[in-house]
Formats: C-alpha cells, sequence, structure tokens
C-alpha cells in the first residue's frame, strides 16, 4: 500500500454484530464495548439503529455520557421512505433525536432491490437518497452513506449503482460506504469496482464487506489498496449469518504488512485482550484457531518447527506475537522432539541438564507412548509438568488412590443416587471417604476433595470449571477407551489434565487427582518461595 491518507476505523459490533446468531448484548455491554473501542483508537463506534428497538434508543441516551477520547458514536438507520415527505419521515426523526455527531444511512444501489422492494423507477430513488442525506446534513451531521448491495448493483448495472453514490455525493455525504451485503463478491471484482468509482467520485470512499464467501477479510484489504480510506468491520467478525469482516484480522494486515496506517495511533499491542475482552462479554469461548489472536496462533507441535524456532522465530512465524498481545507457545505430543521438551522445561521454569541425552530420549519415548495409548499433552499442559517434574524427581503426588468404588441406583419411581467411595493414602494415613453427587463424576470428585481436605485445606479454593469425555476407539463400542479432559481453576489461574481408560470413572479420576495434585504443589512451590524471599529480605 503506498503512502497516503490514515485510514478511518468504523466498528459495527454493537449493530451489525449484533445481527448475528445467538449474539446478545444489554445496554451496559453495549457501552463497555464502546468504552474498550475508543481506548483501542476506533474513529467511529456504531451503536444501533435507534428507531428500531428500546434498547438502542436507551444506549444512545446513556452514550451522550460517556467521555471518549478518540471515537465518535454514530448511529444507524435508512433513508426515508418516500422522497415527498422527508421533513416527516419517522426513522430519519428517531436518528437526529440519538443526538451523535455522525449518521450512516443506507440506501438501494441495486435496481433489483429499488424497482421490487421500493418500487421506484430510477429518478425517484435517486431523489430519495439526495433529499435523505440532505435533511440529515442540514441539521449539521456528519453523514456516511451506506450503498447498500452496491457491488451486487454495479455488476447488474453500473451506470444506476454509480448514479446512486453521485446523487449522496451531490447531496453533501461525507463519506460513500461500498457494501457487499450479500458477501459474495470475490477480491479480483472489488478491486476493480473500487478502483472504477474512485475515479468517478471526490468523496471519500470506504468498505463494508460480509464473509459468506470467507473473503471479507480480504475483500476489505482489496478495497483499500484500490484507495478506499474507511473500513468496516467488526471485532472476532460476528454478525449476520456468517458474519462481518473482522477487524481483529484487517487492522494488523494493514499496519504490519501492507505498510498502512489508521487515523488514530491503535494500541496494537492490545488486539488480543480486546479480542478476549469482547468474547468475555458475549459469553462466547474465545477462537483458539482466529488468526492473529488465537490461542493456537503461534503454537508449534512438530519437532522440527520447534527446533528451527528456538534458534530464529521469524522461520516459522509470519509476525512477532507480542506486537498484536499473544505469544508463542510449544506443545508437547507424539510429534514432539528434544526441543519441544526443552522448550517447555524453559518455560515452566525447570532446568534440564544440558547433556543427558539419556534422560531426553526417556522423556521422548515416554510422551509418544502415552499419546499413542490416547493421552492428549497439547491441550493438558498440566498433566505434562507433573509427568516432566516426576521424571525429573521434582514431584511425587500428594495422595494415592488405592480402591474407587461407584454406587449407581436409578429405575422407574425411583430417586437416582450416586455415590462414590474411596480408599486414599495420604501421608502415610489410610481414608476412607464417601460422598453423593449429580452423576457419578460428580459424585468422584466429591469424595476425593472430602477426603483431602484435612490434609490440604487450600483446595477448598479450587474448582472443576470443564468436564470433556471422548470416545478413542468409536469401532470398539463400549469397550473403547475415553479420554477425559478437565480444566479448573482457582479463580485467577486455570489449568488442565487428561485421564485415558476404557472405564470412563477411572479416566476422569486420573484427571481429578492430575489437578489436585497439580494445584497442590503449584501452591506449596510459589508458598515456599514467598517465605524464602521474605527471609533474604529480612
Amino acid at each position: 500500500m503506498k503512502e497516503r491518507n490514515a485510514i478511518e476505523l468504523y466498528d459495527t459490533t454493537l449493530r451489525d454484530g449484533t445481527q448475528g446468531e445467538k449474539i446478545n448484548l444489554s445496554v451496559q455491554d453495549k457501552l463497555l464495548i464502546a468504552e474498550k473501542l475508543d481506548e483501542f483508537g476506533a474513529d467511529y463506534i456504531e451503536g444501533g439503529w435507534p428507531s428500531s428497538n428500546p434498547k438502542d434508543e436507551e444506549f444512545f441516551r446513556k452514550a451522550l455520557s460517556l467521555r471518549l477520547s478518540n471515537a465518535k458514536i454514530c448511529a444507524f438507520g435508512s433513508t426515508a421512505r418516500k422522497p415527498d415527505n422527508i421533513a416527516n419521515d419517522p426513522n430519519l426523526a428517531g436518528l437526529l433525536a440519538s443526538e451523535t455527531p455522525v449518521i450512516t444511512i443506507f440506501g438501494k444501489t441495486w435496481k433489483a432491490h429499488s424497482a421490487v422492494s421500493l418500487g421506484l423507477c430510477d429518478e425517484e430513488n435517486a431523489e430519495l437518497i439526495y433529499r435523505s442525506v440532505e435533511h440529515l446534513k442540514k441539521e449539521g451531521r456528519e453523514v456516511l452513506f451506506d450503498a447498500e448491495h452496491f457491488f451486487d448493483g454495479y455488476k447488474d448495472n453500473p451506470a444506476f449503482a454509480i448514479k446512486m453514490l453521485l446523487s449522496a455525493e451531490e447531496a453533501g455525504a461525507d463519506r460513500l460506504v461500498l457494501c457487499d451485503t450479500n458477501g459474495g463478491t470475490l477480491p479480483n471484482e472489488i478491486y476493480e469496482i473500487v478502483k472504477d468509482v474512485a475515479s468517478s467520485t471526490t468523496v471519500p470512499l470506504g468498505i463494508h464487506s460480509h464473509n459468506d464467501g470467507d473473503l471479507a477479510v480480504a475483500n476489505a484489504l482489496s478495497a483499500l489498496r484500490a484507495g478506499a480510506m474507511h473500513v468496516q468491520g467488526t471485532i472476532n467478525g460476528i454478525g449476520e449469518r456468517c458474519g462481518n469482516a473482522n477487524l481483529i484480522s484487517i487492522i494488523p494486515n494493514v499496519v504490519l504488512k501492507m505498510n498502512g496506517r489508521f487515523r488514530h495511533k491503535l494500541q496494537l499491542n492490545q488486539l488480543t485482550p480486546l479480542s478476549k475482552f469482547v468474547y468475555e462479554i458475549l459469553n462466547m469461548p474465545p477462537d483458539n484457531r482466529a488468526p492473529f489472536v488465537g490461542r493456537s496462533a503461534f503454537a508449534h507441535k512438530g519437532g522440527i518447527h520447534v527446533s528451527a524456532v528456538m534458534k530464529e522465530s521469524s522461520l516459522y512465524e509470519h509476525i512477532d506475537p507480542k506486537s498484536v498481545g499473544n505469544r508463542q507457545r510449544v506443545l508437547v505430543s507424539e510429534l514432539s522432539g528434544q526441543s519441544n521438551i526443552r522448550y517447555k522445561a524453559n518455560e515452566l521454569g525447570i532446568n534440564l541438564p544440558a547433556d543427558n541425552a539419556a534422560l531426553f530420549k526417556t522423556l521422548v519415548q515416554r510422551i509418544k507412548t502415552l499419546e499413542h495409548e490416547g493421552f492428549q499433552f497439547d491441550v493438558a499442559e498440566a498433566s505434562f509438568e507433573l509427568l516432566l517434574r516426576h521424571q525429573l524427581g521434582q514431584f511425587k503426588p500428594f495422595f494415592t488412590v488405592l480402591e474407587s468404588k461407584l454406587h449407581i441406583e436409578s429405575g422407574k419411581n425411583r430417586e437416582s443416587v450416586d455415590q462414590a467411595v474411596l480408599k486414599i493414602e495420604v501421608c502415610d494415613e489410610i481414608e476412607l471417604t464417601a460422598a453423593d453427587g449429580d452423576g457419578p463424576v460428580n459424585a468422584l470428585d466429591k469424595a476425593l476433595r472430602k477426603s483431602l481436605r484435612g490434609f490440604y485445606p487450600e483446595i477448598r479454593s479450587m474448582r472443576l470449571v470443564d468436564y470433556k469425555v471422548r470416545v478413542l476407539e468409536e469401532k470398539k463400542g463400549t469397550s473403547a477407551k475415553v479420554r477425559v479432559l478437565i480444566e479448573s481453576s482457582d479463580g485467577q489461574n486455570s489449568w488442565s489434565t487428561v485421564g485415558v481408560s476404557p472405564n470412563i470413572i477411572d479416566a476422569s479420576l486420573q484427571a481429578l487427582s492430575d489437578s489436585i495434585n497439580y494445584y497442590l504443589f503449584t501452591y506449596r512451590t510459589e508458598k515456599a518461595n514467598r517465605l524464602s524471599t521474605a527471609q533474604s529480605a529480612s
């Protein structure tokens, strides 16, 4: 991208993003996201359609009190319904009542939509656009015109599509935003059409692309290359149908790959936290495989890759993960070599002997054997750390499960009862404990904790937050092995553990035991380190 005017960043997460399936934001949610977007450096934040629902009207009322440093709040709506009743049009009146400094209105630029949906001839549609924009401009607002279905309209009838744009331009529109509303246009088409439109108008152009062809980001970048200077999208690409152009991917591509710059200096190293923040507000799990910000975006698994990454990370990473607030990760699996083990040990603060080839061979072979049996350490790093420390003689289990029994009683007209009985050895003492639960695994978890609380009261602060089971040998039916993955948390940190067995209870017990052992090891290690630091200081 040649050096030129800075690009404007227009976020429509709060409006177009909420049209996605299973996406819902409260007024407070929208206010929190707006503040975060402003802090990040967005130029425009589209808050919603004030005439469409009470929630958006409340948002705009409360948004007046926001103290924004960078962004302008924008209200969204359509042109008037009829060209001869502009002053009394309820939609335009609602847009003005929102008191936003910026208003975006969309109008028909595909002849078929104008004729069929609105029943207007070419001149009437052009007049409708002109008079709607003119009315808002007379009220002193910055007006952005979204040319709805523009690329489909251009391919169908270029003269009509451009005529509608020029009508908005003549009325004083500040930006002409070309919309790929159906999301079916290809990047090369976007580039050529934007180049042609740029030669026909003097008003700055924008791009608004949808992801129905999985090309929304590519289309937005193509439009910017062709001369657009205003880009619209949503955080994490949420939106109607397949979503909108993902600003989380557009931004680093523009800054790091295209030598472009945005109008405000963006906090690029906060890109990953911004993505996670919006997912958290939406109560949705982050996409681990998302480019730039996903947990797996800079994760390396193959031993050859890891060996090269340890020498020079750019050999297998297209950017520095820290530039977008992410981090490099190395996974341990059956594909691992010595480089993976060394990297993970260093990451965990474990000193490995540099010249012990036999130890490394044993570790690598042990991991490969366990993964062949069904264990998966790249998603259960706590279990891997315990395995590594045990092999090095740095960890000894805090307890041993000697026996486990489950009693499950159910039937017609009978209340279901699940009870676990555990015989555990702790500090050379034998504990026999029983506990009821909501299901056998919950009963097992309760019995295990109950038997350990007297010895290790600190486990009261940890809890199980996720439990997943996968059948590994489906063709064997009910005799197949299962893999259990457990995620636990103490409210500040979380960790994952794994268990594998033909018996789902045994697999669950393995993962639960690892989870508690890992917490006790890290808790006591940190406590010992704090005590040592305090004694050194005194």
